[in-house]
């Protein structure tokens, strides 16, 4: 399932530099599936969302950073658990169970992003 971080986040950004996906962002700052991927002109999501990879996209929260569920794997393929949770000082960085998906479908979803 992908991670995802709760309001009880402090905006401290230890989370950010350690995605492999670039899949966090601070609140309120727009987000783009171009970014640290190799996606590039229109694609299909996982979510099914269809997008222009480098068209700015809402950010998912104004408050705190957010990770884009779509580009989370959970760093499956790099590393052995999700670094946001790991570096995160006030342990926010928590599994999302309105989104589980199997180590298969994550594997995929970092095969899809980094052009594998």
């Amino acid at each position: 399932m992908a991670i995802r971080i709760t309001d009880e986040c402090i905006n401290c950004g230890a989370c950010e530099p350690e995605c492999p996906n670039n899949a966090i962002y601070e609140g309120a700052v727009d987000w783009k599936a171009s970014d640290g991927t190799a996606l590039k002109g229109k694609v299909v999501m996982k979510s099914g969302l269809m997008i222009d990879a480098d068209a700015p996209q809402e950010p998912v929260s104004d408050d705190v950073y957010f990770i884009v569920t779509d580009k989370c794997t959970e760093c499956m393929g790099f590393h052995e658990e999700p670094q946001c949770a790991a570096v995160c000082p006030v342990d926010c960085c928590i599994p999302d169970e309105d989104h589980v998906e199997s180590e298969e479908s994550l594997l995929q979803k970092k095969a899809f992003l980094h052009g594998e």
